[in-house]
């Protein structure tokens, strides 16, 4: 018990500072939001002077706040998940915005990253197993794959799979003109449809690095004298591999796995970009742009909640498979 309130103590404290950074680093950052939004409203016509202290008190940046009282009604506003309207996609508030982009970074990214996680483990545990063979002659071949930047790798499925052979869409996250968001089937595999690339991207980016990691994890593993033990016992190979070997090296790969779907969340950021894909990542960039504070911040929380939610659970989890990270050294 003592163990697990530790963690919990830790991971309480680590919130408590994510929710502070994440007040303070927007207002660090060159330009102002009511400037924005004003020049946006001149476009329209001409705007009266009360309209500046109107907006700074509608997104809390009036010169005249102390910031320890913003920063009160922020931590306020954080409790109740009231982040105010979005100057990016004003009047829409901000919880409609991360609502409506969540479920599409989570679809995306998530299966993709699971995909690639199991499929890496797979092949990797393999190629450890039978060290010299093919497979494990194809880890280089991955690992330059993952060393191409994303923004490369999904320009170059673009031009290749929607430009020379149009097999896919090159943008978008559903086709707007002939189907409407729903539980539909048409707009499901519209969906799918639009969202084969970017997954595609993200899947060969990341794939080499969980069979490399698995692969050396397997070759270590098999020295181990527990191995030998099994071996000699008569063991079959596959029991050998599946129950003695992957077993344990799967454990730091774990950890990985679980910091990799906290970021889930925050989703690929280059590679929505590079696809107009209507996810977390696309709006983060969008509310850097025009200096969006309220939407930046809710982001960020988000994405903070969601990392810190992963790593808790395996800390916790690990102390259930792996009993010696429980043990005072």
């Amino acid at each position: 018990m003592k163990y697990y309130a530790k963690k919990l103590a830790f991971y309480a404290i680590a919130l408590w500072a994510a929710v502070t950074l994440n007040f303070f680093i927007p207002r660090l950052l060159p330009g102002n939001p009511v400037d924005i939004m004003l020049a946006k409203l001149a476009q329209k016509g001409p705007v009266s002077p009360a309209a500046r202290q109107s907006l700074e008190l509608l997104l809390g940046t009036g010169t005249d706040v102390p910031v320890w009282e913003a920063y009160l009604g922020y931590l306020r506003n954080v409790l109740t998940f009231d982040f105010g309207p979005s100057i990016t996609y004003y009047p829409t508030p901000v919880v409609d915005v991360i609502s409506q982009a969540l479920p599409w970074t989570i679809v995306l990214v998530g299966v993709s990253t699971v995909l690639s996680f199991v499929l890496g483990i797979t092949l990797g545990t393999i190629a450890g197993w039978r060290r010299g063979g093919w497979l494990d002659n194809l880890i280089p071949i991955t690992t330059m794959l993952q060393a191409v930047p994303y923004f490369w790798m999904a320009i170059i499925l673009v031009y290749l799979l929607a430009v020379i052979w149009p097999v896919f869409p090159a943008f978008g996250g559903y086709d707007i003109y002939t189907t409407m968001p729903g539980w539909s089937a048409d707009f499901l595999g519209s969906a799918v449809y639009h969202a084969f690339l970017p997954a595609l991207t993200i899947v060969i980016s990341s794939v080499g690095g969980w069979m490399l990691g698995m692969r050396n994890m397997m070759v270590a593993t098999l020295s181990e004298d527990y191995i030998t033990t099994a071996e000699a016992k008569g063991l079959s190979p596959v029991r050998v591999r599946q129950r003695y070997a992957a077993r344990n090296a799967i454990l730091p790969s774990v950890a990985g796995f679980a910091l990799s779907l906290g970021f889930v969340v925050s989703g690929s950021l280059v590679t929505e970009q590079v696809f107009s894909y209507p996810g977390i990542g696309y709006a983060l960039l969008q509310s850097v742009n025009n200096n969006d504070y309220a939407l930046m911040q809710g982001l960020f929380l988000v994405i903070t909640l969601a990392v810190l939610a992963a790593n808790l659970i395996v800390d916790l989890f690990y102390g259930v498979i792996d009993p010696r990270t429980r043990i005072r050294r």
